[in-house]
């Protein structure tokens, strides 16, 4: 058993909500439009799944914590590597300002996480056998 309590659980099920319910309305629609740029297709299909499996974090809370830390993770990466740089040399245009806004909003995903059931799940936690012990 896991010691997050109900109250953490149900975070963490609202914050899943609101992703997939986010990515629903605004990524969904744009899949069955008109065609689009190579590489905004490919996030739209990768936002689309994101979505999906978000709805699934709604019922599993716990096992889809990997799809938070993802979601965490590129957010503070794509910060750091693009809008950081882009405001400190005056080049921030509207792309970059709209996707800055959209990843501050996901800033929730950090307060819901329980970080000590994280830390105890994967990083020092027992990890899975890389190969079957031979039987003797």
């Amino acid at each position: 058993m896991n010691d997050v309590s109900l109250f953490r659980m149900n975070l963490l099920r609202a914050v899943y909500l609101l992703i997939g319910v986010g990515l629903a309305v605004n990524v969904w629609p744009q899949l069955a439009g008109a065609p689009v740029e190579l590489m905004q297709g490919v996030v739209n299909c990768m936002l689309a799944v994101v979505g999906l499996l978000a709805f699934v974090g709604v019922r599993y809370p716990l096992r889809m914590l990997p799809l938070l830390l993802w979601e965490m993770l590129w957010k503070a990466l794509w910060v750091l590597l693009v809008a950081l740089p882009a405001w400190r040399a005056g080049t921030m245009d509207d792309g970059i300002a709209a996707t800055l806004f959209a990843c501050a909003v996901g800033m929730v995903v950090p307060l819901a996480l329980p970080w000590g059931y994280v830390w105890r799940r994967y990083v020092t936690g027992e990890g899975e056998p890389w190969r079957r012990h031979a039987v003797q």
